[in-house]
């Protein structure tokens, strides 16, 4: 079978021939799916529509794989097992997946459409929606953002049964404590991986302190 059939391009993926790193993962899907049976059925109907890879601090790298927005759904029921077995596969490399969303921009007064633009599209859903993709099937429990002090807001948020943390500049995410053992290692990787999508700064970390 040729990895060509677990590579489907949807409107907002790159419209060029898949490169190394899109072709490696998806024959990585097709050996998963030929070699390990209680996988077979659930692998079968899903496709990537894009994969690169990033580079993490300390001189590692990350693989993001995207996957079509209707299928984000079947991912998650696997995901799991399926970032265990690909990063076996890809053993000096972290492996996330993010759906594949298409930003809207704001509607102006010339634009030909006169539809109104769905939440879901804009840049600050899309973004926040990247975030949750990053960290799953982990729940981000709380988040604030803190600038500089140059007149900017500094916004506190308090998370179940816990205090609020010692705000860092930047945006910060807090990540609920029971994961901390499976998922600290790949935080660095969330950062970049956000910073290369978004362009944006991002810190994530696990509550330590209670109140």
């Amino acid at each position: 079978m040729s990895v060509a059939v677990k590579i489907l391009r949807t409107a907002n993926a790159p419209n060029t021939a898949p490169d190394e790193t899109e072709t490696s993962v998806a024959q990585a899907l097709l050996d998963l799916e030929t070699n390990v049976p209680e996988l077979k059925s659930e692998l079968r109907p899903l496709q990537i529509s894009a994969a690169r890879e990033v580079d993490v601090r300390g001189g590692k790298k990350a693989i993001v794989v995207f996957v079509p927005f209707p299928q984000l759904k079947a991912f998650h029921k696997v995901q799991q097992r399926l970032t265990r077995e690909l990063e076996k596969k890809f053993s000096d490399r972290h492996v996330v997946f993010v759906a594949q969303r298409r930003i809207l921009g704001k509607p102006t007064r010339n634009s030909r459409t006169k539809q109104k633009r769905p939440r879901s599209r804009t840049l600050t859903q899309v973004h926040e929606k990247i975030l949750e993709d990053l960290v799953f099937p982990t729940e981000i429990i709380g988040k604030r953002t803190r600038v500089a002090t140059d007149g900017s807001k500094l916004l506190k948020v308090y998370v179940q049964q816990f205090a609020s943390v010692v705000v860092a500049y930047g945006l910060h995410r807090i990540l609920d404590p029971k994961d901390a053992t499976s998922l600290e290692y790949k935080l660095d990787s969330f950062s970049s991986v956000y910073r290369r999508l978004t362009g944006k700064d991002v810190v994530f970390e696990f509550p330590t302190s209670q109140e």
